[in-house]
């Protein structure tokens, strides 16, 4: 496992372990979050106008 680990901090890439040919385990190289706090909530949504207001049916997208 050890030799595994130095190829994968070595190599920088990930490396998915399977059980029966499943995917169960992702294992990859650590990258710290050093980010500031408006660079997280990027992308996010700026406001709610009605936040308590209830979704209809009609309202949903359904794909399929």
């Amino acid at each position: 496992m050890l030799e595994l680990f130095q190829q994968i901090e070595s190599s920088g890439e990930s490396v998915i372990v399977t059980d029966c040919g499943k995917p169960v385990l992702e294992v990859r190289p650590y990258r710290g979050m050093e980010r500031n706090a408006l660079e997280v909530l990027r992308g996010t949504p700026l406001r709610y106008d009605n936040p308590t207001t209830s979704i209809t049916e009609d309202a949903w997208e359904v794909t399929q």
